[in-house]
């Protein structure tokens, strides 16, 4: 059986970059994300309106992200994972702020979004994959002959669990653990690497 897991990248391997970001640039709108908004075309047209009024670009983002560190045991995870089966991490973030994060997790292999950068760096747009990315992935690799295990945290990554052979909960919120009791939830990488290999 040909196995392929499918991972979230922030909440599951790093933390979530516009939190970091919402505390470097000392704005606190900018802490919402998909567990407060679950439109993410809504969340990012709202985002890319507050860094154009305070006057930020990629720049200011990037040099964020450059101090942001994989969460601890994320790598040794990583690392072990990718010994085993093939690995996926598919994200709604964007290239252009996951590339430093991949090197300092080894250059897995990542899908994700775009953005639209001007010549000053301001950004104005974001270009999608496509729709309901994560799940949309797990269905073309499933197409191609793959059975997926899918582990995520947030409410944009129950469409790629749920269509998975075995899907799990990775340090989630309390309130989508009580929402989907069905689904197994764990909170650290041991947890979470047995039970890949338990499917494997």
């Amino acid at each position: 059986m040909m196995n392929i897991v499918c991972l979230d990248l922030e909440g599951v391997l790093v933390p979530e970059i516009w939190i970091a970001f919402a505390e470097a640039s000392g704005i606190p709108e900018l802490k919402r994300t998909t567990r407060d908004e679950p439109d993410y075309d809504k969340l990012m047209k709202w985002r890319i309106g507050i860094l154009k009024e305070h006057g930020l670009g990629l720049k200011e983002i990037q040099e964020t992200i450059a101090k942001i560190d994989p969460m601890p045991g994320a790598k040794e995870f990583l690392d072990e994972l990718r010994s085993l089966t093939q690995v996926i991490i598919i994200s709604d973030t964007f290239t252009q702020f996951a590339t430093p994060l991949m090197k300092k997790l080894g250059w897995p292999t990542i899908f994700c979004n775009s953005l639209e950068i001007a010549e000053n760096g301001e950004i104005t747009g974001f270009k999608m994959r496509c729709e309901k990315s994560k799940l949309t992935t797990v269905k073309a690799l499933q197409s191609i002959g793959y059975e997926t295990i899918a582990a995520g945290d947030s409410h944009n990554d129950l469409g790629m669990i749920q269509a998975s052979k075995a899907g799990f909960l990775f340090k989630s919120t309390a309130q989508i653990k009580a929402d989907h009791p069905e689904l197994p939830a764990f909170e650290t990488y041991d947890e979470l690497l047995t039970a890949i290999k338990a499917n494997l």
